[in-house]
């Protein structure tokens, strides 16, 4: 079996995609989501797209959320 250091070498090589690819992986497979905590992110990302979609809330252009943040930095 390789060394940590041997796979750390390994994964230097990759481009960043394949890097984020393995980061997920390794997330994946080490982080087991809580069914419960999913479920109620589906709704409140139910709930938001809904009314997104119903005109209830505006949306926010990509400029203006990273203007507002710059400003605050």
């Amino acid at each position: 079996m390789p060394t940590i250091d041997e796979i750390i070498q390994e994964i230097e090589k990759l481009s960043g995609v394949e890097r984020v690819k393995v980061v997920d992986r390794v997330l994946r497979d080490t982080i087991k989501p809580d069914a419960e905590i999913e479920a109620v992110w589906v709704r409140e990302a139910s709930a938001r797209w809904d009314a997104f979609v119903q005109g209830r809330v505006e949306s926010v252009s990509y400029a203006e959320v990273m203007n507002k943040y710059r400003a605050n930095v």
